[in-house]
């Protein structure tokens, strides 16, 4: 029986560098702490006291922000309905991001937008260019491009913002999964969904009073909400992108064994990822079944990642013919100067043992049959 090679090294961050809790507003942090008992950590003991002055920071802030843009943002109405970019972690989702908004017509949320959603209007231009260089120049779990400017999960902001997230167990990741109602939102009450809506129709507004473009949105998440978005915004389109199950599994478990090792505030354990992974890819792609029969086929399109990167241009023109987008031809020659500066780029390579694959095929064979990938 083969083994798997062994998991391939954790990259961390320097240790001064900023956690992405340092997006919180100050009730959102204290929120958080209480729910957790305030389990950090001592060697993180410096971290939550950090994240608490920059939290209080954001909730000043914020209502500077308010003083100067509340007008702004009330009156702002998006440019169109997004435009929804769904798929699993892992499966060419950031990919399929970066090539859409290399049209000029697309607007997107910022790495620094999503990381702070509370005051962007009002700082971003400034803390960007002084802090820039506390932006890693590459994502630790894959490499791929990142700075503040780049195009990050408006999920992000939505944590930031308390909206609720899965992305919350993320801090304490020795703790029991918390927020993971918030995966579909379709057993929530009726006054925590209005509360999340709220929360995210206010951050799209704040990115549409900065841009004035329509959105392009990309969080994983998103793949199983499809039941609620559609209500939401009536005219939105969806872009579905789903790759080899066999390696999004390991690569999905690389992913929440890196972010639980750079943002968590306890040293994890890593007990129960490879379940979690297992529970939440089934769960989430029975939502999209059941979420796209609500979609007629003017508003959703599916692709494989390996399509994509076998011939780019022609898939993205895909879509584009698909849902009537038009401008691809004014689009191609940015396309392909984007695909210029990423030529080369090599993805991470992953073993998996015999055990875990025929786990694979038994718990995901719906999907890895519907999909074609059971060669």
């Amino acid at each position: 029986m083969s083994q798997a090679a062994a998991p391939p090294p954790i990259v961390k961050k320097p240790e001064w560098a900023p956690r992405m809790w340092q997006g919180c507003d100050f009730e959102t942090w204290m929120r958080m702490l209480l729910r957790n008992r305030a389990a950090v950590e001592p060697r993180y003991w410096y971290i939550a006291a950090i994240v608490t002055g920059v939290s209080l920071s954001h909730s000043i802030l914020r209502v500077a922000q308010d003083a100067l843009f509340r007008s702004d943002v009330r009156n702002t109405k998006l440019n169109g309905d997004p435009i929804f970019l769904l798929g699993h972690w892992r499966t060419g989702t950031t990919l399929l991001h970066e090539l859409m908004i290399c049209d000029e017509r697309f607007g997107y949320p910022t790495t620094y937008e999503c990381m702070d959603p509370h005051d962007f209007l009002l700082t971003e231009g400034l803390f960007t260019n002084l802090f820039g260089f506390l932006m890693p120049s590459s994502r630790p779990m894959d490499k791929m491009k990142m700075g503040f400017d780049r195009p990050q999960e408006d999920e992000f902001a939505l944590c930031m913002m308390g909206a609720g997230s899965p992305y919350s167990m993320i801090a304490f990741p020795n703790h029991p999964p918390e927020g993971q109602e918030y995966l579909d939102l379709e057993s929530l009450p009726p006054s925590r969904l209005k509360a999340w809506k709220d929360k995210f129709e206010l951050f799209l507004r704040r990115v549409t009073c900065k841009s004035g473009k329509r959105l392009v949105l990309k969080s994983p998440p998103h793949t199983a909400r499809i039941k609620v978005l559609q209500e939401m915004f009536p005219g939105a389109i969806f872009i579905h992108i789903v790759r080899d199950p066999y390696v999004v599994f390991a690569s999905t478990v690389n992913l929440w064994r890196t972010l639980q090792s750079t943002h968590g505030l306890q040293t994890p354990t890593f007990a129960g990822i490879e379940e979690y992974v297992y529970t939440t890819f089934s769960r989430m792609y029975e939502k999209l079944e059941e979420g796209k029969k609500l979609l007629g086929p003017d508003r959703y399109y599916e692709m494989k990642y390996e399509d994509l990167i076998t011939d780019t241009p022609a898939q993205m023109r895909k879509v584009y013919d698909h849902f009537n987008l038009g401008g691809f031809d004014a689009f191609l020659p940015r396309l392909q100067t984007y695909l210029a500066s990423v030529k080369g780029y090599e993805t991470n390579k992953y073993q998996i043992t015999d055990a875990q694959r025929a786990e694979i095929t038994q718990r995901w064979g719906n999907v890895i049959r519907r999909y074609g990938y059971g060669g």
